[in-house]
């Protein structure tokens, strides 16, 4: 198991995501939890960043008030189903600039095979926080990491929904130092690659397309 791996442990996080394991869940109602579920995970994937202390004038006093320091943000799309939790951390971290990874899984070998890559040009002086629904057999994910990796970028975490234990091992063995938060650790992948239980394609089931 990888040993930065944190599963998110809220009540309410909890139960929005049964509400998107259910297979009656509508489109919009799938789409609309998925943003609000993206939201509290920036809130809980940001809880360490470094702070520091700048003077302000309150409408009483002047004081001391602590504002975030250190590395600018940018989050990076694993799509196309990232981008539905590209919406909801936004409006947590408006500031953050966003970069999109495309990589499909080859139905074969299900290894990731790249598209598309486009991110901020400053991408290696920034904190990355990668996101993308499902974490199954990890090939995507470590892919995009690799991908970053190699423009430079040093500081690396990556979001999920649900995630796998296969897919958690594949990170572990590969980008190990990269922290992982997940909002539940399922059972396996069965023979399709897909996680148990699960909800089923979280790109398909975001955009209707299935």
């Amino acid at each position: 198991m990888h040993l930065n791996l944190t599963e998110v442990d809220h009540p309410l996080l909890k139960h929005k995501l049964t509400l998107l394991r259910n297979a009656e869940t509508t489109t919009d109602n799938f789409r609309r939890v998925v943003r609000e579920i993206a939201a509290m995970m920036a809130y809980e994937v940001t809880r360490d960043l470094p702070t520091e202390m700048i003077t302000v004038t309150t409408p009483v006093t002047e004081c001391q008030a602590p504002v975030i320091a250190g590395k600018k943000l940018c989050l990076v799309s694993i799509m196309r189903a990232g981008n539905g939790m590209i919406d909801g951390m936004i409006e947590l971290l408006p500031g953050a600039r966003v970069g999109h990874i495309g990589l499909y899984r080859d139905p074969h070998t299900l290894q990731a095979v790249e598209y598309y890559y486009k991110v901020p040009e400053d991408i290696d002086e920034r904190l990355v926080i990668v996101v993308d629904p499902m974490l199954a057999t990890g090939n995507s994910a470590s892919a995009a990491l690799s991908r970053l990796k190699e423009d430079g970028v040093t500081s690396l975490k990556f979001v999920c929904l649900l995630a796998a234990p296969e897919g958690i091992s594949t990170l572990a063995e590969h980008h190990p130092e990269v922290p992982i938060l997940a909002g539940a650790v399922d059972s396996h992948l069965n023979d399709h690659g897909y996680i148990v239980p699960g909800l089923g394609d979280a790109g398909d089931r975001l955009f209707g397309t299935r």
